[in-house]
């Protein structure tokens, strides 16, 4: 997760449709992701009426052909507060020191499940999948697949 300080963002609208956000981000150790937006914006007001979505996270400089790396999250995201928010703040300072996002509202993505490509660790075209526990992920499987 730190190939990138970018990640995609998708949510969806209160009609069905996807919606896709760029933005910066944090994250902590239970692979919770935090990011700071305006409320009135698109993704954020699909969030305030369906708090599902899913996050992918990679680094856009690899080269096609060359081994891969880059993690999808699906879960649940939401503004926060409180401590919550006091911990979006801590880990997005940590990151990302010169930045006062505090004209914004802080905003928390919590998974539950990950997927995993990592060719250079895994294998060429091995994809993990694991759910996201208290304690941290449990392995649910792996998937290879062919490549012609």
């Amino acid at each position: 997760m730190d190939a990138s300080v970018l990640c995609s963002l998708a949510t969806v609208t209160p009609g069905g449709r996807a919606h896709i956000n760029h933005m910066y981000f944090a994250w902590n150790e239970r692979f919770d992701v935090f990011w700071y937006s305006d409320p009135g914006s698109v993704h954020s007001r699909n969030l305030d009426a369906r708090r599902t979505a899913g996050i992918t996270i990679y680094d856009s400089r690899q080269i096609n052909g060359r081994p891969d790396r880059g993690i999808q999250l699906f879960g649940a995201a939401g503004a926060v507060a409180g401590r919550t928010a006091t911990a979006a703040a801590r880990a997005y300072a940590a990151r990302f020191p010169n930045v006062d996002p505090s004209a914004f509202t802080a905003y928390r993505f919590r998974p539950r499940q990950v997927k995993l490509f990592d060719e250079p660790a895994l294998a060429t075209a091995t994809v993990v999948t694991a759910k996201v526990t208290p304690v941290g992920l449990a392995w649910t499987k792996t998937e290879v697949w062919v490549t012609a």
